[in-house]
């Protein structure tokens, strides 16, 4: 009911085919420490990363962290609107250290993202 019933994989095929020839990769972990080490491993060679911290995005000083010690911009991403659920979902750990915010488009808001980082630094 909140997320949609279309699965990631689906969509990032989609996704993947409308920014073509733009290489994308597609990381996906439910373990924090996984997602820091995926950061730490990408976060100086990639031009962009989109970040879907699910609950992490409240709790994770170890993101948090994580996202301020790369070069790479991240996009802060959620696939419902964060600030019409639940009170303790409207504050984001990770935000400060992100390039910006992307919240409650649906999937689209990865597409959202990526536009966003293709064309940051143009006017």
């Amino acid at each position: 009911e909140v997320y949609g019933n279309q699965s990631f994989e689906t969509f990032f095929q989609t996704l993947t085919q409308s920014f073509a020839p733009i290489e994308l990769y597609y990381f996906q972990s439910n373990l924090e420490g996984d997602i820091i080490n995926k950061l730490q491993e990408v976060g100086f060679s990639l031009d962009g990363i989109i970040l879907n911290a699910g609950g992490y995005t409240h709790t994770s000083v170890a993101i948090h962290d994580a996202i301020g010690a790369i070069t790479t911009p991240v996009v802060e991403v959620h696939i419902s609107n964060v600030f019409a659920r639940e009170e303790f979902r409207h504050h984001s750990l990770i935000t400060s250290k992100c390039a910006g915010l992307i919240t409650g488009f649906g999937l689209q808001s990865y597409a959202l993202a990526l536009i966003y980082l293709m064309n940051r630094g143009n006017p």
